[in-house]
Order: structure tokens, then sequence, then C-alpha cells
């Protein structure tokens, strides 16, 4: 049971929110985090585990921006963790692919990174190949890929081992993490603070309260006054027998983790809360990933899932301070993975509203005011 009362209480265990509460116990605060079911809809436990800026806010430069400082801030991130936890997840930012077989979707996608290059300057770097340049480049790409976009920062991560490195990392800096804590409603006092009602009856209070619980957040935003609308979008994937070879690349929709399996993903569905794979869906992932690279059609596939990402109206992230109820915040996003490195770090400034605090107003949600998102 969690206790009566904390300064800071985290609602959501998974990657955002241990993140949040990661970079909280590194300045000093105590942080417990109240962690819902393992049934619960969790991206965290679905994500491929991309550090990735390819694409990311060629049309929002403070997004291309805060994606940008979150790839450079990764190594030192990750040492870090390493440190806390004692687990090593695996970062390998060595340069990653976005590979094309319809030449009007690869011209539409490096215009979007010319976009993004005039946002970012020199802190970007991306390469437009052909189809032969590819070839040459990396050995055994298929005839069907008429071309590919790279850039030397993006990577990835082992996803799962990456959120056990988080949960380790809290706890070692002393934070509480609450299993089963499932928060039912929130009611802010008219004295300050928060009284917290959990699915199970128990009751328990908090100074302060970060709302980082993914699609949990969909109704408790409202209880603290938020007005942002989250909404899940589904994504399905493809797990491979582990392999001895090695991939000779990486791409946003086929990577192979350190330990050797293949993941094969990147499609988006309006699914509602439905996370169940569809066959149609896993047959164009499997014939994708052979178009781009032939080999993989002998290798056995041994698992496939659906999984929901958290997305926002306009798919970007929300940094919000509650306006009615002060000590409130909300914070969600799709990248998590991408974005940790700031959210353990950075953030914590913004939290605390401290002189070092990063520009984050682009990404209230008073953006969605004056707009017909929902």
């Amino acid at each position: 049971m969690p206790a009566a009362q904390s300064d800071i209480t985290i609602i959501g265990g998974g990657v955002v929110g241990l993140c949040v509460a990661m970079g909280l116990l590194q300045a000093g605060h105590p942080v417990r985090v109240l962690d819902g079911a393992d049934s619960d809809a969790r991206a965290s436990q679905g994500n491929f585990g991309l550090v990735w800026g390819q694409g990311k806010g060629w049309d929002f430069a403070p997004y291309a921006r805060w994606t940008g400082e979150a790839l450079a801030a990764w190594p030192e991130f990750a040492a870090r963790l390493a440190d806390l936890s004692g687990i090593d997840v695996a970062l390998d930012q060595s340069g990653g692919f976005e590979f094309f077989t319809e030449i009007g979707e690869m011209d539409d996608f490096a215009a979007m990174l010319a976009r993004q290059q005039k946002h970012l300057g020199n802190r970007f770097s991306h390469e437009v190949l052909s189809g032969d340049e590819v070839r040459r480049e990396v050995p055994g790409i298929g005839a069907d890929v008429v071309g590919a976009t790279y850039s030397r920062l993006d990577g990835h991560v082992n996803p799962l081992r990456f959120l056990r490195a988080l949960r380790l990392a809290v706890t070692a800096l002393g934070g509480e993490v609450i299993p089963d804590a499932h928060v039912a409603s929130i009611a802010p006092l008219p004295s300050g603070g928060f009284d917290l009602t959990l699915a199970h009856g128990e009751k328990t209070g908090a100074d302060r309260v970060l709302l980082c619980a993914g699609l949990g957040a969909m109704k408790l935003a409202a209880d603290l006054g938020f007005q942002t609308k989250i909404r899940p979008q589904r994504g399905e994937l493809l797990i491979t027998e582990k392999l001895g070879e090695r991939l000779p690349f990486l791409s946003s929709t086929i990577r192979q983790v350190d330990e050797g399996g293949i993941q094969i993903g990147g499609t988006k569905a309006d699914a509602g809360m439905d996370d169940s794979e569809t066959l149609d869906v896993m047959a164009g992932l499997a014939r994708h990933a052979v178009q781009v690279f032939p080999a993989l059609a002998d290798v056995r596939v041994i698992r496939a899932w659906g999984a929901l990402r958290v997305m926002s109206p306009d798919g970007y992230p929300v940094y919000a301070r509650s306006q009615d109820h002060p000590g409130a915040y909300l914070v969600t996003c799709h990248s998590g993975v991408t974005l940790a490195s700031m959210h353990a770090t950075s953030l914590v400034e913004w939290i605390e509203n401290t002189p070092a605090a990063p520009d984050l107003e682009a990404f209230d949600e008073h953006r969605f005011s004056h707009s017909n998102l929902t």
C-alpha cells in the first residue's frame, strides 16, 4: 500500500514516468511511482527501442530541436543508467536508414528531411541515396529498394532491458515503485496538494502529481484540469528467431537487437484500445522486410503482437502545468525512448522552473485551444 503522503507522486511506471522519476531523484527529491498492472496497455512493453531523429519535427521546429538534443545526450544518459542499474542497455548510435520501395514516398520523405535540416543546421546531417548507392553501401539490399535516407545520428537500444534498467535505477536512487497501484481518481485539495483514490479503494496523498500514465491518462487528465485528448494508435510487430550473424544495417522498420532477434514493424492504425495483431498487416510486414533484405525470407518468425502508441492530437509531446491546480503536471509523448535522455535531465529543470529550464512553451497544451484538434 502506498504511504499516506508523499512530496512528488508520479502516476505511471513506464519509460516516461521512470525517466522523470530518475531525474527528480537525482535532483534530491523524494519520489514514488504508482504503476498499474502488467495487463494494462503499455507502450513501454511493446516499443521498438529506437533512438531516432529522421523525420522528427520536420514541420515543428521545437520538436526537431528537442529530439536533436535528446540524441546528443543519450551516450551520457546510457552510461549513467548503467552505473545506477548495472545494466548495459546496448545503445548503438552508429546510424540508421529509411528504406523505400516507392520513389514518390522517398521523394516526399527527402523533402521532409530537407526542412528538418533547415531547422537544425549543423546539428543534423542526412544523406539521400539511390537504390544502386544503397546496394553498394549495404550488401544484400533487395532490387525492389529504389533508395534510402541515412542519418549517422540514429540508433537503438534493447527496449526490455532499458525498461528494467530504469526500474533498478529509480530504486537505487531511493525511489519507491509501487506495482498494481492503479489510480482511479485524483481530487485537488483547496489548501493545496492532492488526494488519490486507487482502484482497490485505498487512498493516499501527494503534494505534487505528475501524470505520466500514457493511455491511462485519458481519464485522469480531466481530474487535474487538462484538456489534451490522448488517443491510442496500434502498431504491429514481428519477432524472429535469434541469428548468429548481424544485420548489416539498422532501419526504423527492421532492427536486430543485441541478443540476435530481429524486430520488424512500422505500421500505424486507429483501432481504439484493440491491440490484437492482424494477419494482413503481419503479411505486409514480412513482405516489406523481404523486399528490403531478401535473406530474411528464410528466417523464422517466432512471435507477433500488437501494441498501442500514446498519441496527442498532433502527435507531438505535451508538457503542461495545470492552470487550475498548481502542482499538477501532464507529461505525455510517443517517442519515449528517444526523449528519455531529456526526461531524466532537462525536463526536471522545467518541472522545478529553475533558471536552467528549457523553453517548452511550444509543447504546452494551449496549442490545441486555437485549433480543431481534440
